[in-house]
């Protein structure tokens, strides 16, 4: 076991978020345009030896759970072997999904070492859908949702952003039917991850809004545990239902941050909002030992900020939008 990867205020590293790909089969609105993006070239992403070298090496460093994110994870080919590889390490292995794939592949995820999903939906009305992400996939959505529960992946989490007279309107239908299925909802402020650097608070419903139009129809009751979790738990008239708001904008949750990030393209990032990256396909494939890159990562994470930066006077967004990062 090395040495663990602490940042210069004390935080411990054990979450990474493992972005696979930044290519995307939904055209969300506040995720591209409609044209979608430049994506990466397929040489510049990590290969798969090379994602199991790097997690390896984390987890020897102290890292515990790893979430697959992109873009969508799914279409990268092989990525069913890659979880099975990944499954290995003896990591707490999930993934963040828009579900388009999950109706055909969840049992064989599950097979591989997949314990746990989180599904991106931001309304449950098909016309709307089509508004949102420029695709007529809602079906597709749902049956993955239900294919992904059947699997045993569970608790199947669903994540929602709402946002102001686009779908705020659903947020009490949302969670109704979360808790009609037994899905776990988590409703999550927008943030300023778009590619057209268009993001207006104005626009955002922030979670004491959230958590107001609930409480017109529930009585949410605080979970007091929160830890590193980055949403804010509530029992649901008395549980055992929850409902999670993840507070990213306007109750940061940066003191107790405790994980970092590998874009697709093998660059790791301490931060969601990062303005610098640090290179580790280059040392990677020149031929870098694993003290090399272990300390090329422990450089990285003790570089990291004590927060965000959100609304403070000298905030930038990043360059990358949130495909390209991983979210």
């Amino acid at each position: 076991m090395r040495a663990p990867l602490v940042d210069g205020f004390g935080r411990v590293h054990t979450d990474l978020r493992l972005s696979l790909t930044d290519r995307c089969n939904l055209r969300c609105t506040y995720c591209m345009p409609a044209e979608g993006l430049d994506w990466l070239p397929r040489p510049e992403l990590l290969t798969d030896d090379e994602l199991v070298r790097v997690v390896g090496l984390l987890a020897e460093l102290g890292v515990r759970t790893v979430r697959l994110t992109g873009g969508e994870p799914l279409l990268r080919p092989g990525v069913v072997g890659l979880v099975e590889r990944l499954a290995r390490l003896d990591l707490s292995l999930s993934l963040t999904t828009n579900g388009l794939s999950l109706a055909r592949m969840a049992p064989a995820l599950r097979d591989a070492g997949l314990r746990r999903v989180n599904v991106s939906m931001d309304t449950l009305r098909p016309e709307r859908f089509v508004e949102l992400t420029r695709r007529d996939r809602l079906h597709d959505v749902l049956t993955g949702l239900a294919a992904a529960k059947a699997a045993g992946l569970e608790p199947v989490k669903v994540n929602a952003v709402l946002m102001r007279g686009i779908n705020d309107d659903e947020a009490g239908d949302l969670l109704q039917w979360a808790l009609d299925e037994g899905y776990a909802l988590r409703f999550i402020e927008q943030m300023p991850l778009d590619p057209q650097h268009g993001w207006d608070r104005s626009t955002m419903l922030d979670a004491d809004e959230i958590l107001g139009r609930l409480g017109e129809r529930w009585s949410l009751t605080p979970v007091e545990v929160r830890g590193s979790a980055p949403a804010e738990e509530f029992l649901v008239d008395g549980g055992p239902a929850t409902v999670g708001v993840v507070g990213s904008v306007s109750r940061p949750f940066c003191a107790a941050c405790d994980r970092l990030r590998l874009t697709a393209d093998g660059q790791v990032r301490n931060c969601l909002f990062a303005r610098e990256e640090s290179d580790l396909r280059g040392p990677l494939r020149s031929g870098a030992s694993d003290d090399e890159l272990a300390e090329r990562l422990r450089v990285a994470v003790a570089g990291k900020k004590q927060g965000h930066g959100i609304g403070e006077p000298g905030f930038v967004q990043p360059d990358r939008p949130m495909s390209a990062i991983g979210g």
